[in-house]
């Protein structure tokens, strides 16, 4: 009974086998087999190399390319992603600073490849509209985060303000979540932004407004007490704007870059006390501002306002 070979190796052999007992030469079994001269050649120098797993199938896939990005700039890539954790299209722009031309696709298959990706939840579908474009303290968005665990056993709130146009960011942090810390916050942030600012937008806080709890305490519904924020802010010549309820989204600014403060800031770190995170929060500050932003398409929140 016939036997028939059950790997292709095994077929491979039984046609060099008669070779390699010399019963036929290589000429005179290229004749008679379905395979060409060279083929049982290369063949017969495997096995005489390897042995029978020489005749295993190989990829025939290119052992080298070209185009292949090199080596060095493969590596700056993985060390930028694990130092500052950013997007390829950040990564494109740092390295371009560097004198290094590469394109962001190619970035982010090699981040792929190297299993450095975030894992992310199904997200809705965008819907693609077009936005204001602001001019540099047209629109502020203003917000709080608390912050995460406790110092010292104590508990601690940090007030965000980041402009729409130029995404220039100022922070601070205080013990209390209150309305004289959200009037001492938009002081501060009058005094040291590098413009005028001219509208305020936050979420229905109590510490912003009273629109929802005020209003319906009041005694007196035709002569409503103004808010301590609002009082600042006519005083101020800022327009107040509160987002509807239950629409963060319309804050997503301030919100985003709240994600960008635990992911990069609150979850690397660890804090010693008030004064350290205080030191260290302005930092950041500093460091974010000196960022480059996909929404400037590159530039950096200083080099937005002409602040180099």
């Amino acid at each position: 009974m016939k036997i028939m070979p059950k790997s292709t190796k095994e077929e491979k052999y039984r046609w060099i086998k008669p070779i390699l007992n010399k019963e036929i030469s290589i000429k005179g079994m290229a004749k008679v087999c379905p395979f060409s001269e060279r083929s049982l050649k290369y063949w017969l120098a495997n096995f005489r190399k390897f042995g029978i797993n020489g005749l295993e199938n190989q990829s025939r896939r290119p052992k080298t390319n070209a185009n292949e990005t090199p080596i060095r700039i493969k590596e700056r890539i993985i060390e930028l992603r694990l130092d500052k954790k950013q997007c390829a299209l950040k990564i494109m722009w740092d390295l371009r600073d560097e004198g290094i031309g590469i394109h962001f696709q190619t970035i982010q298959k090699i981040i792929k490849t190297e299993g450095l990706t975030r894992k992310y939840h199904l997200r809705k579908p965008k819907i693609a509209y077009l936005g204001k474009q602001w001019r540099p303290g047209e629109m502020v968005e203003m917000d709080v985060k608390w912050v995460p665990g406790r110092i010292s056993g104590e508990r601690y709130y940090q007030f965000t303000a980041i402009d729409s146009s130029s995404r220039w960011r100022y922070l601070n942090v205080y013990p209390f979540c209150s309305n004289y810390y959200a009037k001492k916050f938009l002081k501060e942030l009058i005094s040291v932004a590098p413009f005028a600012i001219r509208a305020i937008k936050t979420d229905n806080g109590p510490i912003f407004t009273n629109r929802y709890l005020g209003y319906a305490m009041s005694a007196d519904p035709l002569n409503i007490r103004v808010h301590d924020f609002d009082v600042l802010c006519n005083e101020a010549g800022i327009t107040h704007y509160l987002i509807d309820r239950g629409k963060p989204a319309q804050n997503g600014k301030v919100e985003r870059s709240h994600g960008t403060d635990q992911q990069k800031f609150y979850d690397e770190l660890e804090f010693q006390s008030f004064e350290d995170l205080k030191y260290r929060l302005r930092l950041w500050n500093m460091y974010y501002n000196d960022t480059k932003h996909c929404g400037l398409f590159g530039q950096t929140p200083n080099q937005a306002l002409g602040l180099f």
